[in-house]
């Protein structure tokens, strides 16, 4: 798997931005160590998805594209497939939550991509979106259980490696796993002795339960403002995957997520959604303790106005 995702980064090399590593003397100091933050809000359409979407569908047949791409997200893997259909030139479905934040949805649109909105307390979104790819002939990208997807997520990791070397541990935030096995599987490859943990909201922990129990948890529709990780579970892919190369995960509250998302705002002039804050909400609220040489990464920073003034007015 390590070798895809030296593949991967070959395919991406000229398409995806190689996003910036930022750092804090505050946060170094509030949190007794070297931060180095992965900048992913900075990569195209603002989150680390293009990454796993253009390596996933960059590698299909043109005929089977040219039929048309479906997937199911609320908000970031939207934009990413909407995005790289763009590029190809080839038509995007997208089943996504009607609640999903209206930045994510306009942005889903403004690349051309057909919404079909659904109701998450009523609907399965993946079984919505296979119904439509059997009606149409579209072929299914996945948000997180693709081998292809996690192997373009993973070459963030990567590149942090590569810019940051010797560091000992990485926290990466926690949906359905791309990103966190991914980056694992990256860190495992370049840097062995780097401890990876990924994290989660108190309130969407289904990742961490199944990481602690060995048997896969799910969650429907968590309350948490995270919204990158209201997955249900991790999927038949990531799952086995995570056991195997995560080494720790860990669980933030509400307010830690907050209180990241305003320090990475007012500190460091850097625009984080929720999702993409986990990390450095895990070092700041003690959850995780940090010593010696720490990579974050930052996933994405695309968020709503209301999230915007909800978070900063307190």
């Amino acid at each position: 798997m390590f070798d895809q995702i030296l593949a991967a980064r070959e395919r991406l090399a000229g398409h995806a931005h190689h996003t910036p590593v930022m750092t804090s003397h505050t946060l170094n100091e509030r949190v007794g160590a070297e931060v180095f933050l992965k900048c992913e809000n900075f990569q195209r359409m603002g989150a680390f998805k293009f990454r796993g979407a253009y390596n996933a569908i960059s590698q299909l047949p043109d005929k089977q594209r040219a039929r048309g791409i479906i997937t199911y997200s609320s908000g970031n893997h939207a934009q990413a497939v909407a995005l790289v259909c763009q590029l190809f030139g080839v038509p995007a479905t997208i089943v996504m939550p009607d609640n999903a934040p209206a930045t994510k949805r306009a942005a889903t649109e403004g690349y051309g991509a057909t919404v079909v909105a659904y109701n998450p307390s009523e609907q399965d979104r993946k079984a919505l979106a296979e119904q439509l790819a059997a009606e149409h002939g579209y072929t299914i990208i996945p948000p997180y259980d693709h081998v292809d997807v996690v192997a373009g997520q993973g070459t963030a990791a990567a590149e942090l490696h590569e810019d940051v070397p010797g560091l000992d541990m990485l926290l990466t935030p926690c949906g359905g796993g791309g990103l966190l096995s991914g980056s694992a599987i990256a860190s495992k490859g370049m840097r062995p002795d780097c401890k990876v943990i990924g994290v989660e909201p108190e309130v969407a922990d289904d990742a961490t339960r199944s990481f602690r129990t060995k048997q896969l948890v799910t969650i429907h529709n968590p309350p948490t403002i995270a919204d990158g990780t209201r997955t249900p579970s991790l999927g038949e892919i990531t799952f086995p995957l995570v056991l195997e190369y995560v080494d720790d995960m860990q669980t933030v509250s509400e307010q830690a997520i907050i209180e990241a998302v305003r320090f990475l705002f007012y500190r460091m002039k850097l625009v984080v959604e929720p999702s993409g804050a986990l990390g450095v909400a895990a070092l700041l609220s003690g959850a995780v303790p940090a010593s010696g040489r720490v990579g974050v990464i930052l996933s994405g920073g695309n968020m709503d106005a209301a999230t915007v003034t909800t978070i900063l007015n307190g």
